[in-house]
């Protein structure tokens, strides 16, 4: 696929191009008749009534002005409206509601247009409406609501099928067409995933049709609405296809969450009892407690105590079950209490504020001898995406939907390390056998400013790069690895901020920096114990700013 550039004025319709040829090319046997006639019509349109559609598909609702439809590079809206009304693709609606005719017209308009309803005509927009809402007008046409208006409203009609086209194309609905057909495709390098019929995640009609009724499910929630109502609709949604049982889980757990906060609790304990997402378990017994249910909250702690599926539910059972035996009436309880942090205390002059209170530790340690470096989560982000390539980029079912993606689709899913086991363990093996050094350095050479969900090339220069290979041991490194991929969501964020190399001692230490007020937030608390347990050095440092000269 070939990127355009934004000097070209027409860049926009070049990359919506693209997006079709990508859907027809990879999706034929999906499309209907009807979609397979809006790709070929479309590309025998002339350029100026193409590009005005893509304009329209752009922007944010249906309904368009006139006299905000003009683009300098399109020329006359009225000449490249004509093919896309006589297609039926574009019409003047027959009917406005008020709201909607609010939402098209100016204020001056609507004062000349309700001249003899409005009380106040002078009010704000909001007022004028909230004047004629209790008259219940009913809908009808722009002639009909304001005769004399100087404008014409216009509707784009194809909207549902241009949804299913970014859904095949994105792989979701949340990214607008503005994220590619706006993009300046040649800033940007991505890796050249290879694509089969077999890495689809849609595989036949019926996939998309329940694809894109999960998104009108997920609208709804959005918007306010009851979600039994909801529910009942999503009963008879289930699908084999393990990328759309993904989508269905995170729905249930969103239902599960406003069922929360509506305190609906009985609703919320069955949506998340039939939930696999991460957190459901830990959401159970927090909903047993804020129902105060406090006997059944703390016999379900005490049971997923036994066999925590994650880091953060170890962390969140750790506060609950000692409050919960509160409840029950027990003696308080003792927290396990973690091995002590080596401490650094530094009291640092104020003027050094100014750098940020991390540049102004590292500055200090560099000072004291050692290599210091700000990396905060690139770095060991850095090296694990370096060394486990080839698995981040496997072309699995369901992770790649288009050449212009950063990660694969289901990165923060809890089945990403388990579709790719085999890469996985081959790539982490190399830190069994010493191979990691020159699989990373040839990595780094090979894929150097490519758009990676975790290499941060602009901080991993080459020195330090070598500095950490030389000074990381492999054993260490492995159980970082390997703790990031139970949690990618989760874990890799709350690394310390600093990491000090002694390249002749080949040894190191991380340094996590707080100022002063700064506290240890959870994700930081849980590297830190990790850490501990694992043998990494990690000091935290306290600053405080001297008022002396």
């Amino acid at each position: 696929m070939i990127a355009h550039s934004v000097d070209d004025p027409f860049y926009y319709l070049h990359n919506f191009r693209q997006v079709l040829l990508w859907v027809e090319q990879r999706y034929a046997d999906l499309l209907d008749e009807h979609e397979l006639a809006f790709i070929h019509t479309f590309s025998q349109l002339q350029a100026p009534a193409q590009a005005l559609l893509v304009r329209m598909v752009m922007r944010k609702g249906e309904l368009f002005r006139s006299d905000r439809l003009d683009y300098a590079e399109i020329g006359d809206t009225a000449l490249a409206l004509q093919p896309l009304r006589a297609l039926g693709w574009v019409r003047e609606p027959e009917q406005l509601a008020l709201e909607q005719l609010f939402a098209l017209l100016r204020k001056d308009e609507l004062a000349r247009c309700f001249t003899a309803q409005l009380s106040r005509p002078r009010a704000t927009k909001h007022d004028l409406l909230a004047q004629l809402q209790p008259l219940q007008l009913a809908a009808r046409s722009l002639a009909d609501w304001f005769p004399d208006s100087e404008v014409r409203i216009f509707q784009w009609c194809l909207q549902p099928l241009c949804d299913r086209m970014r859904l095949l194309f994105f792989g979701n609905l949340y990214q607008d067409w503005s994220d590619f057909v706006l993009a300046d495709l040649g800033l940007l390098r991505y890796e050249q995933v290879p694509f089969s019929p077999d890495s689809r995640a849609l595989q036949q009609r019926a996939d998309l049709d329940l694809a894109m009724a999960l998104h009108y499910c997920t609208e709804r929630l959005e918007q306010g609405d009851d979600p039994e109502s909801i529910l009942a609709v999503m009963h008879s949604l289930h699908s084999d296809n393990p990328w759309l049982a993904r989508r269905r889980a995170r729905l249930q757990f969103a239902l599960g969450q406003q069922c929360e906060r509506l305190g609906d609790w009985d609703q919320a304990m069955a949506v998340y009892a039939q939930c696999n997402h991460a957190q459901a378990r830990i959401r159970q017994v927090r909903v047993l407690e804020r129902s105060e249910q406090w006997p059944q909250a703390h016999a379900l702690a005490l049971q997923l105590a036994e066999a925590p599926a994650n880091a953060l539910e170890v962390q969140a059972l750790e506060r609950m079950l000692p409050r919960l035996a509160r409840k029950l009436g027990g003696p308080p309880q003792r927290r396990r209490r973690a091995a002590p942090l080596e401490l650094i205390e530094l009291e640092l002059p104020r003027e050094q504020a100014a750098l940020g209170v991390e540049e102004a530790v590292r500055q200090h340690l560099a000072h004291e001898g050692g290599q210091a470096h700000y990396v905060e989560n690139t770095l060991f982000n850095s090296l694990f995406g370096l060394l486990c390539w080839e698995a981040i980029f496997a072309p699995v079912p369901g992770a790649f939907f288009n050449p212009f993606q950063a990660a694969p689709q289901d990165l923060h899913d809890s089945d990403f390390l388990l579709r790719r086991s085999a890469l996985f363990e081959q790539c982490l093996g190399r830190l069994d056998d010493g191979s990691h050094r020159q699989a990373i350095l040839d990595c780094y050479a090979a894929k150097l400013g490519l758009q990676s969900p975790f290499v941060f090339w602009a901080m991993l220069s080459e020195e330090l790069l070598t500095q950490a290979l030389a000074c990381l041991p492999a054993a260490q490194l492995k159980q970082c690895f390997l703790r990031l991929l139970q949690d990618i969501r989760s874990n890799r964020t709350g690394m310390p901020d600093l990491i000090q190399f002694w390249p002749e001692q080949g040894r190191y230490r991380m340094v996590e920096v707080k100022g002063p007020g700064d506290r240890l937030q959870d994700n930081q608390l849980r590297w830190l114990q990790f850490c501990r347990e694992h043998g990494l050095p990690v000091a935290v440092c306290h600053v405080r700013w001297s008022e002396t000269p």
